[in-house]
């Protein structure tokens, strides 16, 4: 009971911040709903930016990924501070420049109504049938163990998972819809902190446990001596297969996801487009590119403490039932993990930060969702005079609608082969390339034409669909190191013998101001030091000696 206690308790927190955060705002236009009136300063944009992007799909499947591999999946975390550095210095400024509201925003102006369209339909799909659901239901999965859900209604795991899935969609689409992107990042940043808190707590108690009576240094002795070195380690042989990361992909496959999710993703850089000026968005990006660096401390070692907690069962650390279950699905590791270590007192306050960091993703998609639909697809196809009052009430239907479906697919997430971050990635891949490549082309040349985007998707879904059907047997992340060069030559190659008749120019809007952040290079400079000194402490001349 005490633990429900806690929980609502820090949700009404959070709740009651946002209302009082954002209650002024003019949710009626739809800057005002869609971009927070442009007015989001860099400590929101880096709070929204690190709980939007980190949430339950994380925690769960970078922690079992590193159950069952090594530190390797840490280079979903820390690399992400490269392309958030790229963000700042080279994307930022052409998009604030611009004033758009959204990636397919800038497509049309570009190229062409019908790519604006086409991009805004696979950004759709992508969050419908991937993102939202795995949300949702790795969600359920913690939360299901946490609360004991099926038990309660006298269910199977798997129905306990649904019921969860179908609340926790509810909640946060309610956020999302009714709130504008105001409150769904005033509430990602008090999130964002809780998170931090809660997520560092699990390791700490789980040292203390492993240390027995002689407390966290002992535990981390214990670790650091009874762990193989080969899980220590952050890089993997080149033809590693997934959950491994290969270290080639760090320099190719795995920057250029980055760049896509980081750089083009509507739900993650909307925070920025709804930034006061240049300034506030390169400290927000820069800022949460630091913040990077430091969660595969409470994500990545996560996994590798259950591992050790799970290598012998008369220690005691874990059950054999548990430890059975593990075998069979290494996205158990976290919440096994957490319901071990923690003590049940703060039980209720860290399944509130779960469900914070659940609702940031989800309602921020959801958001993002919304704000593609209703002025990329309803504003031009369906009604091209709406007023701003009736472009905000179409784009909470459409939310709504969303979240319902939503709800429906995320139990299927638990049918992935290779656990439910490996199928997001993936999944992700069919569109992503293509994506980047037509936004860089976009940016950087003034000649390559309409129709190069629409043959750039077209060779792209081809060719890896064809690595789907006809599997080569290398990591996926290969495939989209080799797909996005190829995305690139085939947009210039169009560009080259069939060049638009007249030369691009990006406009200036004058919606914000453009003056950089004067410390951005020190900051980002630091950034990268860190990275790699990170990169040295988990390889062969640190900790996997």
């Amino acid at each position: 009971m005490f633990a429900l206690v806690t929980f609502i308790a820090f949700i009404a927190i959070v709740a009651v911040i946002s209302y009082f955060k954002s209650k002024g705002d003019d949710l009626s236009t739809k800057d005002g709903y869609f971009l927070a009136g442009r007015g989001l300063p860099g400590i929101v944009i880096a709070g929204s930016l690190m709980l939007t992007n980190l949430s339950t799909e994380q925690l769960i499947g970078q922690s079992g990924q590193s159950f069952r591999s090594n530190m390797g999946p840490m280079a979903w975390e820390s690399t992400s501070c490269i392309a958030l550095i790229i963000l700042a210095f080279w994307f930022l400024p052409k998009y604030l420049k611009m004033g758009i509201t959204t990636i397919p925003e800038f497509l049309e102006n570009r190229y062409d109504t019908a790519t604006k369209r086409i991009v805004s339909v696979l950004f759709l799909l992508g969050y419908l049938l991937t993102y939202l659901p795995t949300v949702l239901y790795s969600g359920a999965l913690v939360f299901n163990q946490i609360f004991n859900v099926d038990q309660i209604f006298g269910v199977t795991p798997f129905q306990g998972i649904i019921i969860t899935a179908t609340i926790l969609g509810i909640v946060s689409a309610i956020y999302a819809i009714f709130g504008g992107l105001r409150a769904v990042a005033v509430s990602d940043t008090v999130n964002g902190v809780g998170l931090l808190v809660g997520g560092f707590m699990i390791p700490i108690f789980a040292l203390n446990i492993l240390g027995k009576n002689q407390g966290f240094i002992a535990g981390v002795r214990d670790l650091v001596s009874r762990i193989p070195a080969g899980k220590w380690s952050a890089i993997n042989p080149a033809n590693s297969l997934p959950p491994m990361i290969p270290w080639p992909v760090l320099f190719t496959g795995m920057l250029f996801n980055n760049l896509f999710y980081w750089c083009t993703n509507q739900s993650i850089i909307q925070r920025t487009l709804g930034a006061k000026n240049l300034k506030e968005a390169q400290k927000g990006a820069i800022w949460a590119g630091l913040l990077k660096l430091i969660t595969p401390w409470f994500i990545t070692v996560s996994g590798i403490i259950a591992y050790r907690m799970s290598m012998n069962p008369a220690e005691g650390f874990f059950t054999a039932e548990q430890i059975a279950s593990l075998q069979k699905n290494g996205d158990l590791a976290y919440p096994t993990l957490v319901l071990r270590v923690l003590p049940k007192p703060l039980l209720g306050f860290f399944a509130a930060v779960l469900f914070g960091a659940i609702l940031s993703s989800f309602d921020s998609a959801l958001n993002s969702s919304a704000t593609m639909y209703t002025l990329d697809i309803h504003r031009g196809l369906i009604n091209p005079n709406a007023s701003d009052k009736q472009l905000v009430k179409i784009g909470k239907r459409f939310g709504t609608a969303l979240a319902v479906l939503s709800i429906m697919i995320a139990p299927l997430v638990s049918f992935a082969p290779t656990g439910l971050y490996d199928f997001l990635q993936a999944c992700f891949g069919f569109f992503n390339m293509p994506i980047l490549a037509i936004v860089i082309v976009g940016l950087s040349t003034k000649r390559v034409p309409a129709s190069a985007p629409k043959a750039a998707l077209l060779v792209h879904l081809v060719l890896y669909t064809l690595s789907k059907v006809f599997p080569l047997h290398i990591h996926y992340l290969y495939i989209l190191a080799i797909l996005f060069p190829i995305d690139i030559l085939v947009m210039l190659f169009i560009g080259k013998i069939h060049p638009r008749k007249t030369a691009y120019t990006i406009p200036e809007a004058h919606a914000v101001s453009l003056t950089p952040w004067k410390y951005a290079k020190p900051a980002a400079a630091t950034g990268i030091i860190l990275l790699a000194a990170e990169y040295v402490l988990f390889s062969p001349l640190g900790l996997a000696r």
